[in-house]
């Protein structure tokens, strides 16, 4: 680790990054590798479960799919913002986005080229 503590900031939130996965997978999967790389460089510590589940879970099994999306609500918890990413809201993102309503977390849209919109 670094020792350079003049561009570290003292705390970085934990954000969570609702983005679409299916579908388009490799399309997809590079832009949430790109919203997550824009939250980092925002001072937040993003974590997006759809880049690491399909690693070990099948997406096209509905029961592993509902498995990743319960996974994905619990990490979701445990975020102090969830921060949702383009101009189309999947399934499974129309679920997080509901359970962060339901939890009143902080929600925060943005379009693809990273920039802030209201819902």
């Amino acid at each position: 680790m670094r020792n350079d503590t003049k561009n570290q900031k003292p705390f970085r939130p934990l954000v969570y990054i609702c983005s679409p996965f299916s579908g388009d997978v490799d399309g997809n999967t590079e832009r949430t590798r790109q919203f997550c790389r824009f939250a980092l460089e925002n001072g937040q510590i993003p974590l997006a479960p759809h880049l690491m589940f399909p690693q070990f879970v099948n997406d096209s099994d509905p029961e592993e799919r509902d498995l990743a999306l319960f996974m994905d609500v619990v990490l979701m918890g445990k975020c102090q913002e969830v921060w949702v990413f383009g101009d189309v809201i999947s399934e499974g993102m129309g679920v997080e986005i509901e359970t962060a309503k339901r939890r009143r977390q902080p929600i925060r849209y943005f379009n693809e080229n990273c920039e802030e919109v209201t819902a």
